[in-house]
């Protein structure tokens, strides 16, 4: 357990580059003496870490408290990411060390939730034997159900794909909070059919969530001393809420009579107040409108930051991806973020290396993209192929290991120098930074992340977590600005 959290601090140091690797959180340890104990690891994306609150939510009306500690639990959860081998592979490593405690006590409940639950259904209880639950991402509300029935030996799986499931009348329990800032899942599902990804296949078909419930839980976040929240779905900008198609979502006293685009949804959170900043994750290029760039460019507390991911800087190879655009249409996408809102306006990616039949040509492409873009940071991986995509289907992945590593290797290299290059640019401005807390290397120093969503080292002047401060920047690294508050 110490040396997963150390695992985790480390990589939080660090956004500049994220290279192949799950990030792990897990549950907060409360004192609540007579609740029977919940514990989450939960692995991968942003939505993971989201679900895993409503989880606790969930159960913890059944009498459920979280602990920090998966031997004082009676319940352990693993809510689980599919999108590359290697974060399966990791699961399978965590239920191994979990055996040792299963077998000292046998009336333990362990449980598989997320993406790889949904992949491999039932198979996981065959699989891996000390599983008692494998649940999907829309069935959550079935888990008290299920935890009972494990209680009384009897093994479950619920793996049920929703059309309608958006668990938005569900308040989270904020399980890895600072406090400060806090997710709100605005939509579930993907229809995009990328063949690398198996997303869809894993939280089924995308649809939207009522409006008036995000309003809603970011005016209670706002209330409770929430100053960000950060809207969450595989693809926010195809958000879309109609009335019509809706009638069951909409709330009795104050209903939504209008289509809703994201356009529309970013501007209505940002109206909850301007001291609640707002951030969104992830973009489409194929999606991403003016609409979006002009709503971003007319409220100051909109972060001016959008990760849009690539995967690849050639067009065959996009095309191969199913990423329904090609590189022109990308740098368009680019350059109208650049002219709206700024050259100052962060911009991330997600980068993919050694893509079925990529040559070393093509792979110059992607380096090329990120040169011209200059990308802040970017998540970078090498292809993995994942059993059941339309490219594990219809495509050979003939590209060794070790060119893939290699070409990854470059990517990460060019990615160092951009962010780098980028955080320079910084020296010498000053920004907005809402405090979050210390330092993760002292207590002298507070840190907190600026408008293009930048993490700021500053020394730590009394400000308390939750304000805005103006910091000026007097040196970087490719991770990091460091300033000193002068207001």
């Amino acid at each position: 357990m110490t040396q997963l959290i150390e695992d985790l601090e480390i990589l939080d140091q660090s956004n500049d580059v994220q290279e192949e690797h799950c990030e792990v959180k897990v549950s907060k340890e409360s004192n609540n003496q007579t609740a029977k104990k919940l514990y989450i690891e939960s692995y991968g994306c942003q939505m993971n870490f989201s679900d895993s609150e409503i989880v606790t939510s969930i159960l913890q009306k059944e009498g459920f408290d979280t602990t920090a500690s998966f031997e004082a639990a009676d319940v352990i959860l693993l809510n689980t990411c599919s999108i590359r081998e290697k974060a399966e592979q990791t699961i399978r490593k965590r239920l191994t060390q979990f055996n040792k405690i299963k077998l000292e006590r046998p009336e333990i409940t362990i449980g598989v939730l997320g993406c790889m639950a949904e992949r491999l259904k039932s198979n996981l209880l065959e699989e891996e034997k000390i599983v008692d639950l494998v649940v999907g991402p829309d069935a959550y509300r079935d888990l008290p159900n299920l935890v009972r029935q494990a209680e009384e030996g009897q093994k479950g799986v619920n793996t049920f794909l929703s059309r309608e499931e958006t668990y938005a009348d569900i308040s989270p329990v904020r399980l890895n909070s600072n406090g400060v800032t806090a997710f709100i899942s605005i939509m579930r599902g993907c229809d995009n059919m990328c063949s690398f990804c198996v997303v869809p296949f894993t939280r089924g078909r995308e649809r939207s969530r009522d409006p008036h419930s995000i309003i809603s839980e970011a005016q209670d976040l706002f209330s409770k001393g929430y100053r960000e929240v950060t809207l969450l779905g595989q693809n926010v900008d195809s958000y879309k809420w109609s009335p019509e198609e809706n009638n069951k979502a909409r709330l009795e006293k104050q209903e939504v009579n209008q289509v809703v685009n994201f356009a529309n949804l970013l501007e209505m959170v940002a109206q909850v107040h301007p001291e609640l900043r707002v951030r969104f994750s992830t973009s489409h290029p194929k999606d991403i409108t003016d609409e979006v760039l002009h709503t971003m460019k007319r409220y100051e507390n909109i972060c001016k930051y959008i990760h849009l991911p690539a995967q690849s800087g050639n067009s065959r190879v996009l095309e191969l991806m199913n990423r329904t655009y090609d590189r022109e249409w990308y740098i368009n996408r680019v350059d109208a973020i650049r002219e709206i809102l700024g050259e100052d306006c962060g911009i991330s990616s997600d980068m993919i290396t050694g893509f079925c039949t990529e040559t070393e040509a093509e792979h110059q492409d992607s380096l090329s993209l990120m040169e011209y873009v200059q990308y802040d940071f970017s998540y970078m991986f090498f292809y993995s192929e994942r059993p059941g995509t339309l490219a594990a289907k219809k495509y050979k992945d003939d590209i060794s290991l070790e060119v893939k590593k290699r070409r990854l290797q470059e990517v990460i290299d060019t990615q160092r120098g951009l962010s780098l290059a980028r955080n320079q640019r910084d020296i010498g401005k000053t920004f907005t930074v809402l405090v979050e807390g210390f330092s993760k290397r002292s207590n002298d120093d507070l840190q907190g992340r600026n408008t293009a969503n930048k993490v700021v080292i500053f020394k730590n002047n009394g400000a308390k977590k939750g304000e805005y401060v103006q910091v000026k920047v007097y040196d970087c690294t490719a991770a990091t600005l460091f300033g000193e508050v002068i207001a």
